[in-house]
């Protein structure tokens, strides 16, 4: 049997200007940041800017734990970020089937968190059972938590530019918006 992989960073680009995003994957307005993300670097450039995704969990929507878990496993796998992207993208492109109503009605509210996780690998057609009861997982996510409580991130999606809170960004702006502040 190997041995368990630790999740690598969600971590794109090599430029001097870095971009944290804190986003939760369920969140609408973080599915809007994060649909954004992949243009923005492209625009701005990967030799300019750096770009890194910091998974924040939230309690109000109620599978944020297991699909946020979900990701980190991804991470784990081969090709981890580009696998991390995949759950990303595909609990992004689903997101209703991901939370329930109003956070806590509908016929989500009936859904186990081994059917989410049946949900992410279906969407997604990445195999992350495995990986998601790591103990590196958990290790993972609890340091995507004290990222986020050391640099005072409440909600998601947050935007930091060279580690500090940018409160300018806003998940309904155009990029090039986003582009002009960090350029």
């Amino acid at each position: 049997m190997s041995k368990p992989v630790k999740p690598c960073s969600l971590l794109w680009g090599k430029g001097p200007v870095k971009l944290d995003v804190f986003i939760e994957p369920t969140c609408p307005f973080c599915v809007k940041t994060l649909n954004k993300l992949m243009p923005l670097l492209a625009l701005v450039g990967e030799s300019r800017m750096t770009l890194e995704i910091h998974l924040h969990s939230q309690p109000w929507h109620i599978f944020s734990p297991v699909v946020v878990r979900a990701v980190l496993a991804a991470a784990s796998l081969q090709g981890g970020k580009e696998q991390a992207w995949r759950v990303l993208k595909a609990v992004a492109d689903h997101y209703e089937e991901f939370e329930p109503t109003d956070h806590a009605s509908g016929p989500d509210m009936d859904v186990t968190p081994r059917q989410i996780l049946q949900r992410v690998e279906d969407y997604s057609g990445v195999d992350v059972k495995k990986e998601f009861e790591s103990d590196e997982v958990t290790q993972a996510i609890k340091r995507h938590a004290r990222f986020s409580r050391q640099n005072g991130v409440h909600v998601s999606p947050t935007f930091m530019v060279n580690g500090l809170i940018d409160g300018r960004f806003s998940s309904g702006e155009e990029i090039e918006k986003w582009a002009e502040r960090l350029v």
